[in-house]
């Protein structure tokens, strides 16, 4: 049964992306308050000591925390891409980043159990609020460049993301819960940017005259032409393809140092730079997959960022120090390519449901990396952080189903 696939409509009545230029001020700002988001967001784990401490909290309650943090920040997403994608909110991203500043000052001030949790799901609930939108506003101002857009606003999350637990390693651990309150100007920075934004996102869409399905969605350039089971496999894959992608990189990100340390004997420093080392690899493949992918399409970067990060992550268990580093980085910029690609690829299998499409993935992109660095954490406690590396590479050979992605025939390579 083919889904309904209508022809694009012709200019005035919908204004091609492509046409009107890439808008680097909007992506850029966009990045940066991606960047102070997931600062922010990354701020809740390293409290989890300090409330251990002054609460006299147990490992299940530390584990209630993440739940309401990771339900509302993941869970939710979907949810929030679905309902702007029928009413468009050039001022949810805000809203969104107004959730977190409620959560970040309820936290610092938090004095009993039930409210850290109310204070964690609220931070979660900002985040769910900003990825959707974000992603669709940095498409929007693309101009045809969505890799590289999407490789933009990504890299300043993972920007945020390293520079978190650093921040609470300086502020928040010497000196206690209530110094949270200081990132709260963080959240009234990125506020009044996204402020800016929302104000231009209502002029383009006011200057386009975009037209509006049936369900409310803005029509997107692109009209899928596959039928509904091949759109349903082809999304299916991209999940997989997520799935192995993050869970291997949660277990470089997350215990990567104590691989060093446990197997080489180095000094914490050391292996601290080891790991800003595969940080900046991940940057640089982000951007790199971006603009690969708008110029050669978007399945030859999926086939290269999975598949062609395997060799190297099965010689990384066997190597000495310096080539363990190199390895390293060299696994962390392949594999971070794939992302731009993968939700790019699902946005033009989906038209129209950009916030879906983006909810859907962020929100699973950080799930899936949380499960399974929890998996992996039982693993080696089970047998040994060296086993984990030798055994997680494997995971990459999900990256052959993406010789099941159809190309459409309206955009080759993709």
């Amino acid at each position: 049964m083919a889904a309904a696939a209508a022809p694009a409509p012709s200019p005035p009545a919908a204004v091609s992306a492509a046409a009107t230029g890439t808008t680097f001020a909007v992506i850029l700002s966009l990045s940066f308050c991606h960047l102070l988001n997931d600062m922010m967001q990354s701020l809740v784990p390293a409290l989890y000591p300090i409330l251990k401490d002054s609460y006299a909290l147990s490992f299940g309650q530390i584990g209630l925390i993440t739940l309401a943090f990771q339900c509302t920040a993941s869970m939710l997403q979907p949810v929030v891409g679905i309902y702007t994608d029928r009413k468009p909110q050039p001022y949810s991203l805000v809203v969104g980043m107004g959730f977190t500043l409620v959560g970040l000052l309820l936290m610092s001030q938090a004095s009993s159990y039930p409210l850290i949790l109310l204070a964690a799901a609220l931070i979660g609930m900002g985040s769910s609020v900003f990825h959707p939108e974000a992603s669709r506003v940095a498409r929007m101002a693309a101009g045809g460049r969505y890799g590289l857009a999407q490789s933009l606003f990504q890299v300043g999350g993972n920007m945020g993301s390293a520079a978190g637990p650093l921040l609470a390693a300086f502020i928040v651990v010497p000196y206690g819960q209530r110094s949270i309150v200081w990132f709260s100007a963080a959240a009234l920075i990125a506020m009044a940017v996204l402020f800016q934004i929302g104000g231009w996102y209502g002029r383009r869409r006011t200057a386009s005259n975009a037209p509006v399905r049936a369900k409310g969605s803005v029509v997107d350039a692109a009209i899928s032409t596959l039928s509904r089971r091949r759109v349903g496999v082809a999304v299916a894959v991209l999940v997989a393809l997520l799935f192995s992608k993050n869970v291997y990189s949660a277990s470089l990100g997350s215990y990567f140092t104590f691989y060093l340390i446990g197997k080489f004997g180095v000094e914490i420093e050391t292996a601290q730079l080891y790991l800003f080392a595969f940080l900046v690899g991940i940057v640089a493949g982000t951007i790199g997959g971006g603009i690969v992918g708008d110029r050669m399409g978007r399945i030859p970067v999926m086939w290269f960022s999975i598949v062609g990060a395997l060799p190297f992550a099965l010689m990384l268990p066997y190597a000495n120090l310096f080539w363990t580093g190199v390895l390293a980085v060299m696994v962390a910029a392949i594999m971070a390519s794939a992302f731009s690609a993968i939700l790019v690829y699902a946005q033009e299998l989906l038209p129209g449901r950009v916030g879906l499409v983006a909810g859907m993935f962020f929100g699973f992109s950080f799930g899936l990396g949380g499960l399974g660095a929890a998996a992996l954490g039982q693993l080696a406690d089970l047998t040994s952080i060296e086993t984990v590396y030798k055994a997680t590479p494997f995971l990459l050979l999900l990256g052959l189903l993406t010789a099941f992605l159809p190309r459409q025939p309206s955009r080759p390579g993709m």
